[in-house]
């Protein structure tokens, strides 16, 4: 295949970029984009250019670092008939002479570093502040030892499932990563183990959530629609309750 790549180029956060169009040819449909992505890299250092920047790890849908906004959704989401990361998003589900738009995520929480590379430390921080468990590790009985309801199980693994990848952010109107907050919430708040800092954990996560500059929640649904495991809206709403209920709790303990 013959494609344009319209590709953001930024030197540094601080500094403007711009789209930036690059013609490649010979791109074989069984590629997986990032490596469409290193074919190019290839032929700019070649040709003395600069690289494009971009992130990416594991190279097999489970890190997240990988996410690109393509064509205009998160992780190409548009081009693939399923939910997928860049990384798992093939050259197949585009066309020879196709127009490929390639850009960071926008969210003013996630500032540029380099061209799509952005700076997710905010996840951490909202991770540090309570999406936790806090026991001695030297006397806590295994996991499976604690028995827990199957419907609550399933949930917190459904939501155990976040890769904090971002795209959630990216999708959004508002720049919410309400999604992102209430997986990491939900899959504490179903086992047996979450109960005793329940309360305290989703005041202090949604605290750090604002506190990072991004917006609220107005179930617009991108978010899902976009996630390339699949956490459904229904942890904002496990969100929601633990929420209000969190508010007539004194101390943010309890089951």
């Amino acid at each position: 295949m013959k494609l344009t790549l319209r590709i953001w180029r930024q030197a540094r956060g601080a500094q403007q970029g711009q789209l930036v169009d690059y013609n490649i040819d010979n791109v074989s449909e069984d590629m997986s984009f990032l490596e469409m992505l290193d074919m190019l890299n290839e032929e700019l250092t070649v040709s003395g250019e600069e690289p494009v920047a971009f992130d990416s790890d594991c190279r097999e849908g489970i890190c997240g670092q990988c996410g690109v906004v393509i064509n205009g959704t998160a992780h190409g989401r548009g081009n693939s008939p399923v939910p997928t990361t860049t990384c798992q998003l093939h050259m197949r589900s585009f066309n020879d002479g196709d127009t490929i738009i390639v850009e960071p995520w926008k969210a003013e929480p996630f500032p540029v570093l380099k061209d799509l590379v952005v700076d997710r430390s905010a996840f951490d921080r909202i991770i540090q502040a309570g999406g936790f468990i806090s026991v001695n590790t030297g006397s806590a009985p295994d996991a499976h030892s604690v028995p827990a309801p199957k419907l609550q199980s399933d949930i917190a693994f459904d939501n155990a499932t976040c890769i904090g990848c971002g795209a959630c952010v990216a999708a959004c109107p508002n720049a919410s990563a309400m999604l992102f907050t209430s997986a990491k919430i939900s899959h504490l708040a179903n086992l047996p183990q979450g109960q005793a800092e329940r309360y305290l954990r989703v005041k202090n996560m949604v605290a750090q959530h604002d506190a990072e500059g991004f917006g609220n929640c107005t179930n617009i649904g991108e978010c899902s629609a976009v996630c390339p495991k699949g956490i459904p809206l229904e942890s904002i709403s496990q969100l929601n309750r633990d929420l209000i209920s969190s508010l007539f709790r004194k101390d943010g303990f309890g089951s």
